[in-house]
């Protein structure tokens, strides 16, 4: 299955001692999918795994799991690893791995083709490559992304380039078949819809879920009346969402309504200020779209 549509990355709650707040996980998970979004991703970055312990990881994991059967939705499992895939088998909700372009070592795009043709091979369900260079330091050019597209069992690319350049033109000009190019980049959403993207993977649809929903549903329709003067709207919020590190003031505006205990993250975060979260909900009021 080709990953399309709303995919939002869940953040992970804590309680006010710390903990993981499953209670408030679930029913974050169930509002965001009642209202639009196609799927769930769990363990993205936007989970903090790097500060979850490997029990916790399989608590988020099973919680937001048993979340999608009930709802009948699409599931990607941040996983980087061949162990790590490996541990997925047996999981008919996951709809694909998550799976990040190898970072800090720059090892070059003929390596990075070796490397997901022997994940493909090890893994129990379909690969979403990962592709965010300011972070990992590995930029992969069109023709590259095209050959990934060409491995058996890579079904996508979850495009964060930190804008639209040459590149994403380009692959979005002649896209692979079967192959789903996905927004990793939030405030860029709508420009990348606009262009042939099939849908987004997208922290800031905590917020608005509809909202960025129908975002999608417009562009894919052609309805650009709609879409243009909405994807500015979500452009401003997702903007002032990610002011700071995600998931600081996605986590803090939550919190201000009361869907999550805390707006706690975990080291080496900090909370978000008051002022990224007072713009945030300002920004928030004004974005919703008209009702469909």
């Amino acid at each position: 299955m080709t990953p399309a549509g709303l995919y939002v990355p869940m953040i992970t709650p804590f309680d006010e001692h710390g903990a993981i707040a499953l209670d408030a996980l679930r029913a974050l998970a169930r509002e965001i999918l009642t209202a639009g979004a196609t799927g769930l991703v769990a363990l993205g970055t936007t989970a903090e795994p790097h500060a979850l312990d490997a029990t916790e990881q399989q608590l988020v994991v099973d919680t937001i799991a048993a979340i999608c059967r009930e709802h009948r939705a699409g599931l990607l499992v941040g996983a980087h690893t061949a162990p790590e895939l490996r541990a997925l088998a047996g999981r008919p909700e996951v709809t694909a791995a998550l799976c990040l372009v190898p970072p800090f070592l720059r090892p070059g795009e003929e390596a990075v083709v070796a490397h997901y043709a022997r994940l493909t091979e090890d893994s129990p369900v379909p690969l979403v490559a990962y592709h965010v260079p300011y972070r990992t330091g590995q930029q992969l050019g069109a023709d590259t992304l095209r050959r990934l597209a060409g491995l058996p069992g890579l079904v996508g690319v979850k495009q964060a380039v930190g804008g639209i350049d040459a590149d994403t033109i380009a692959l979005l000009a002649d896209p692979p078949s079967d192959f789903a190019v996905l927004c990793g980049e939030d405030a860029y959403v709508s420009p990348l819809l606009a262009l042939g993207a099939a849908g987004g993977i997208l922290a800031s649809a905590h917020l608005a879920t509809g909202d960025y929903a129908h975002l999608i549903a417009a562009w894919r329709s052609g309805d650009v009346a709609r879409a243009r003067p909405l994807g500015h709207r979500l452009a401003t919020l997702s903007a002032a969402l990610f002011a700071e590190p995600n998931p600081a003031v996605v986590k803090a505006v939550l919190h201000a309504q009361g869907r999550i205990p805390t707006p706690l993250v975990r080291p080496p975060l900090l909370p978000a200020t008051s002022a990224a979260t007072a713009r945030a909900l300002t920004c928030l009021a004004g974005a919703s779209d008209e009702p469909a």
